[in-house]
């Protein structure tokens, strides 16, 4: 295989924003079924449809050569994919020196107390973790059958590994809205960063969207009521717009798809596990490598062309709508699907 030179100019999409943040899906399966992301009775890709390991790895690497510098590996759950830590000290190895400035990871919490060693050892050195809530009943309710102590212990383990740590939780209406204000405390008692994400309409979850969505301007405002909190020009790469809560030091992150849209500022496209590159989480348009990865004939210049082709395609934002009129999701996959 040719090796690509790293374009000076990067992956410039056609509103001028350079794409430089590769999100990957490993795995559409999880061991817990959060009820904003899967149905709960989920029916999983077959073996032959996922790409492998080396596939994932050799699409990583020419994103990489032509100028991303950030990748986050997600799922479903990632770290339940067989053999992942093979995936994560090869792109390990290319920090640095090998073009790529960092390497994430985000995960439920359940795998930390065995793999957060192994983390820390291939060069990852932030993940974040999905926490919703903090009281054990419901945390089971919202995850369908997770075990809250499971999620802790690994929480615990990767901060006890050097891990630094922030925890993303989904905001829903009459489910975790009231716990916002322990959260906070909880975090800054830790040292962990928090981040509050609205509920996004993507995939059929059984259940009426309407009922789930909090808007963040409102939980943001009842915030103010008990913690001072200082806007913060603090980036992280992704959508996230923080803030610094003074009582704590900590920062605390909003992710407001619905509220306020962060697509002018977007820098990131999604890779599904089975090969499908998104260019917008909130649009069907999607590139198709599975098939390229799969063709001897296509060399790296040829893959290498198609991402450029694919962010050629990217669109200017997402069309997110919530409301009791429009029942169908956005988009019809799950989130599991295209990646948290």
């Amino acid at each position: 295989m040719q090796s690509l030179v790293p374009l000076p100019a990067g992956l410039v999409d056609p509103f001028g924003r350079t794409v430089s943040y590769l999100r990957v899906s490993v795995t559409d399966r999880c061991d817990l079924r959060c009820v904003y992301c899967m149905a709960e009775d989920m029916t999983f890709l077959p073996k032959k449809e996922i790409l492998t390991l080396e596939e994932i790895d050799r699409l990583c690497g020419a994103f990489i050569a032509l100028g991303t510098d950030k990748i986050r590996l997600t799922g479903g759950e990632p770290l339940v994919r067989k053999g992942v830590m093979t995936l994560v000290r090869s792109l390990g190895a290319r920090l640095n020196a090998g073009g790529l400035r960092e390497l994430t990871v985000t995960t439920n919490g359940t795998q930390l107390v065995k793999m957060a060693d192994d983390l820390v050892a291939a060069g990852v050195r932030r993940i974040n973790v999905s926490l919703d809530t903090l009281d054990p009943a419901v945390f089971a309710a919202v995850t369908r059958w997770g075990k809250i102590e499971q999620t802790l212990d690994g929480i615990f383990a990767a901060r006890a590994a050097g891990l630094a740590i922030k925890i993303n939780a989904v905001a829903l209406k009459g489910v975790n809205e009231n716990e916002f204000d322990r959260m906070v405390a909880w975090c800054g008692e830790h040292g962990f960063d928090l981040c509050l994400i609205e509920t996004m309409p993507l995939g059929d979850i059984g259940g009426d969207r309407t009922d789930q969505y909090l808007p963040l301007s409102l939980v943001r405002s009842r915030l103010r009521q008990s913690w001072t909190l200082e806007d913060s020009d603090y980036r992280t790469g992704g959508p996230a717009r923080y803030a610094t809560v003074k009582e704590t030091g900590r920062r605390i992150g909003f992710i407001t798809p619905m509220t306020h849209n962060f697509c002018e500022s977007c820098n990131r496209v999604r890779l599904t596990c089975t090969g499908t590159l998104f260019m917008c989480l909130g649009q069907d348009d999607a590139a198709e490598f599975r098939q390229l990865l799969r063709d001897p004939s296509v060399d790296d210049a040829g893959l290498a062309q198609a991402i450029r082709d694919a962010i050629a395609r990217k669109p200017k934002g997402h069309d997110f709508v919530i409301d009791r009129r429009r029942k169908a999701p956005a988009v019809a996959r799950h989130m599991s699907m295209t990646g948290g």
